[in-house]
């Protein structure tokens, strides 16, 4: 067996460095090209990854890392793991993604803590694993074909089925992976990566002998690769020794997230993240270097602590940046140079940020008045009907917009013409929903990009990015601000336009807010001060913002934490904190609002119902859930929330429109579990990316399953 490479990444940002994959993408889906066009843009984009990373200099290329929509949602394929149902649709893979106009689409959710979305396996007792292994043996075919030797990277067995809930099925689906094993040794593969980041979790006895069990079966194959099982996202913990103790040659630990291994761990290749994959910072090398050598181990590769998906691609494509910020920054080009030149011995000092002395930030939660005060004040004030109806906030974002706001940004579009097309929309998205028959309305958000990288324009100690673009999921991608100093609000935000909104209706408009955490989550923060306190500074801004929405008249205010399970700590030591201050941070945003105004917040995607508990303790008056794509799992932990509560009824991350029948359904079930004077009508999420026509027929049905539940009521 080869010695394992001095230098390697556990993975690569595959979108492309001008989102060329997007775009083949939605170009596909729409019926503009066939799936050769997409398959080719795959192959392109592949092999200037490879290209680019031999010339960077680093010796082990992964393959596999690589997808049209989602490395889980491939593996399911690879395995067997399709449902039944989607067989027959024209294109399985993207119906499992998607859905089609008769196929809802498999559940979503985050990637351990981060903010990317994988598509759930769904594992029953029907699923019959079979292995495909077409995909890994074709990289690896392509790879060589021009002159590269890869290692494929493929989610390994037990994280898979934990992530499908399946962890009894271990003895079938290793028959699968033997299988792939054996096919890669004989197409001449060296080693093989598989990727187990839950093992940085909390693990059962029950859960660690599977990580033993499975380990020792796949090392004891005689014709197999080299085994490099991989951790990201923090300490391997409990899960360490036991790996060590199987034939497995290579382990790969995250030292950024967790420390440098106590145990020896002579015998092994330890693969050793010493850079991040997560930030956006210069590695330190003196840190990295003191790491390296605290090892024992009977060899050290140089690497990143996860797969290099979650950040940009080169920060020499920001030529906006002030250059003192920017010598601070390392995108995905720039740590696989640092990695190289860390496995070659050949580092400079480069100071990630300077030390801070702010004073820690208070955490003891604010509040308001009690809620039973303020739902009778807010229900003498809004007169809403039962099972009032509304959508999360954003609608669709037309090319004429985006062309707009991007032409304002370039100065060939005046100012004032710009903010009139604004006004325009706001108009067109106010009378949609009059005419529709919804209760609560929003504006639509036409004069955002996104909602944190809005905020982050008008917020002080924020910088923004022009190309550092990151997939979130499928083709979804956000561009990350960067919040490298203290924060604070210089002038009022969303007034404006709250109030324009106001102005043209009778209905009550919500104020549109990101929360702190959230806006915090979906950055890249700088290091030198505890998250929490950063956290507390853009919690300040958003109160000054939510003053400002009651004193110009705004009803209802909304303030989004989509991320508050996605920061939650994989440990439970440490949860319990976190916790405690991510809603101190909220009810501090939220505490500057009067008791009639009502307060309402939003999560998705996001596995709430496992901290509902905290969400309740937010004290928001109204919260609204995602839902319809998780099959109302959340529906089960709502009977002691105590305030009021939209299980989402439309999956907005699927362009199928939801049946009338459908929403009645998904309403009834909640009626089920909770009284009506407490629900609430929405979608699962913002309807940004989807088109006008399907969100006005789908809000149709929405009302139309509505008004049949209020006759009966």
């Amino acid at each position: 067996m080869s010695a394992f490479p001095q230098s390697t990444v556990l993975g690569y940002p595959r979108i492309g460095p001008r989102r060329e994959l997007k775009r083949a993408l939605e170009s596909y889906w729409d019926g503009r090209s066939g799936r050769a066009e997409l398959e080719r843009t795959g192959a392109e984009l592949r092999a200037r990854t490879w290209r680019r990373l031999a010339e960077l200099g680093l010796e082990g290329l992964p393959s596999n890392t690589f997808s049209l929509y989602d490395q889980v949602l491939d593996t399911a394929v690879m395995l067997g793991a399709v449902p039944e149902r989607y067989r027959a649709a024209e294109d399985p893979y993207f119906a499992m993604a998607r859905g089609t106009e008769g196929l809802a689409p498999l559940r979503m959710t985050k990637w351990f803590d981060t903010n990317y979305h994988y598509i759930v396996p769904e594992i029953g007792p029907q699923t019959v694993f079979k292995l495909d292994a077409g995909k890994p043996l074709g990289e690896v075919r392509e790879a060589r074909a021009l002159g590269f030797e890869t290692r494929p990277v493929v989610v390994g067995p037990v994280t898979f089925l934990l992530l499908g809930s399946a962890p009894d099925r271990l003895e079938e689906v290793l028959g699968c992976y033997a299988e792939l094993l054996a096919a890669l040794a004989t197409e001449g593969v060296a080693w093989v990566q598989l990727d187990e980041p839950a093992l940085v979790a909390d693990r059962t006895p029950e859960e660690l002998a599977a990580v033993r069990d499975a380990y020792e079966r796949l090392g004891a194959l005689s014709e197999r690769p080299g085994l490099f099982v991989a951790s990201s996202f923090g300490d391997l913990g409990e899960a360490l020794p036991v790996l060590a103790a199987t034939p497995v040659e290579a382990i790969g630990v995250d030292l950024v997230r967790g420390g440098v291994p106590e145990l020896d761990l002579t015998g092994k290749t330890v693969v050793a993240g010493v850079v991040s994959g997560r930030d956006v910072w210069r590695t330190p090398p003196e840190r990295a270097l003191a790491a390296l050598g605290a090892i024992r181990a009977s060899r050290v590769t140089v690497s990143t602590s996860c797969s290099l998906l979650h950040v940009p691609y080169d920060v020499e494509a920001e030529p906006g940046l002030d250059p003192a910020l920017k010598e601070r920054l390392a995108f995905a080009e720039q740590k696989v140079a640092e990695v190289v030149a860390l496995a070659r011995g050949d580092v400079r000092g480069v100071p990630v940020s300077l030390p801070s002395e702010a004073a820690p930030a208070p955490f003891a939660a604010e509040g308001r008045g009690p809620y039973a005060v303020r739902a009778a004040a807010q229900a003498d004030r809004l007169r809403l009907p039962p099972l009032p109806i509304t959508t999360i906030g954003s609608f669709p974002q037309t090319g004429e917009l985006r062309a707009a706001r991007a032409a304002a940004a370039a100065g060939t579009l005046p100012q004032q013409d710009y903010e009139r097309r604004v006004e325009t929309e706001i108009e067109r998205v106010i009378r949609l929903q009059e005419r529709l028959g919804l209760d609560v309305l929003v504006h639509g958000e036409p004069e955002r990009n996104d909602m944190v990288q809005y905020f982050a324009e008008h917020l002080d100690g924020f910088a923004v990015t022009a190309n550092g673009w990151v997939q979130s999921y499928g083709s979804r991608c956000t561009r990350p601000p960067l919040l490298y100093g203290d924060v604070s609000r210089p002038a009022p935000i969303t007034v404006r336009w709250a109030r324009y909104a106001q102005s043209l209706t009778d209905k009550p408009v919500k104020g549109m807010l990101t929360g702190p955490v959230t806006i915090v989550a979906w950055s890249f923060v700088r290091d030198d001060l505890p998250l929490r306190d950063v956290v507390f500074q853009v919690a300040d801004a958003v109160r000054e913002e939510v003053r400002d929405l009651e004193a110009a008249g705004v009803p209802i205010v909304q303030v989004d934490e989509p991320a508050l399970r996605e920061l939650l700590p994989l440990r439970r030591a440490a949860q319990g904190g976190y916790l405690e201050w991510a809603v101190a941070a909220y009810r501090r945003a939220t505490s500057g609002a009067g008791d009639r105004t009502q307060i309402h917040t939003h999560l998705c995607y996001s596995d709430a119902d496992e901290i509902l508990a905290a969400v309740d303790a937010l004290d928001a008056d109204v919260t609204t859930i995602e839902s319809a794509r998780s099959g109302a799992r959340i529906l089960g932990a709502v009977d002691a929330f105590e305030r009021g509560l939209g299980p989402g009824v439309y999956d907005i991350h699927s362009p199928r429109v939801p049946s009338a029948q459908e929403v009645e359904d998904l309403l009834r079930r909640t009626l089920r579990v909770l009284p009506a004077e407490r629900v609430w009508v929405n979608p699962d999420c913002g309807l940004k990316t989807r088109a006008y026509e399907q969100v006005e027929a789908s809000l149709k049905n929405v009302v139309a399953a509505t008004r049949r539940l209020r006759a009966e009521l």
